[in-house]
């Protein structure tokens, strides 16, 4: 991967945006810093007031492995897109698609307290998002463990999952849920934008980058990790400085007056 504050980052970056390109990011690693407490987080003041400007100049999507309602708490804006539940919540079109996932998960969810019944008491939480569900273990005294035991009651599940692993976490998706990929090319049609930068830290957000597609500039926080994204963030305390670069070349580009 480039780092994309390098010289030849900030080069390639301001010959990729232009009018017609959408900018795209997750929200927990990337916007804001993880913490142990998933309702904790906080999107740095001054990273907020660039998306907010950022998104006056240009189409901004936040696609998020949390539910919509969640993760709009957490933002205070409101971005031109905003889909939740790694891709399955939000899209337009697809409202009686995510009834049925709502079905799905609501099921799971009852199979899980049957087959993990003292799962709270070793620090496992599972979370019910509506369309997906998340087993987090990082509590636990034992994530290892624990995490053994998650994915033996997964694959009891019926029907099948989608299972989708992040950091100290098991996502648990219906098979035929759109990814954070399918998302974007969607907003991508949508829009009519015909290039989209997306930047993402966590193991869901290589679904955007093994689209390996032309159009879409992906971007991983984290340059030690192994990713399939074509450029990088050292880590997300760099989100400012890459927000102010966009705001620069928007800036440049004559669609706004500041």
């Amino acid at each position: 991967m480039i780092h994309l504050l390098s010289a030849a980052g900030r080069a390639a970056l301001g010959d990729f945006i232009d009018q017609g390109t959408l900018l795209a990011f997750d929200l927990d690693g990337t916007l804001a810093p993880i913490v142990v407490d998933p309702a904790g987080i906080m999107i740095p003041e001054e990273i907020r007031e660039r998306l907010i400007c950022l998104n006056r100049m240009a189409p901004v999507a936040i696609i998020t492995g949390r539910a919509r309602a969640d993760a709009q708490r957490h933002l205070g804006f409101q971005p031109r897109f905003l889909v939740g539940n790694h891709g399955a919540e939000g899209l337009p079109g697809r409202e009686r698609q995510e009834e049925e996932f709502y079905r799905k998960c609501g099921e799971w969810r009852d199979q899980l307290e049957l087959l993990m019944p003292k799962a709270s008491k070793y620090g496992i939480v599972m979370e019910n998002k509506g369309a997906t569900l998340s087993l987090h273990y990082r509590r636990c005294f034992d994530p290892d463990a624990a995490k053994s035991a998650i994915l033996r009651a997964i694959r009891r599940l019926q029907p099948a999952p989608r299972r989708v692993s992040g950091k100290f976490v098991e996502n648990i998706v219906p098979p035929d849920a759109p990814h954070k990929g399918d998302a974007l090319l969607q907003i991508m049609r949508q829009t009519g934008c015909s290039r989209a930068v997306f930047i993402g830290d966590d193991a869901t957000d290589e679904d955007v980058f093994r689209l390996a597609d032309d159009r879409i500039l992906g971007v991983r926080i984290g340059c030690e990790s192994a990713s399939l994204a074509g450029y990088c963030l050292s880590d997300q305390e760099e989100m400012l400085e890459l927000l102010n670069e966009m705001v620069s070349l928007k800036t440049l580009q004559g669609k706004v007056t500041l």
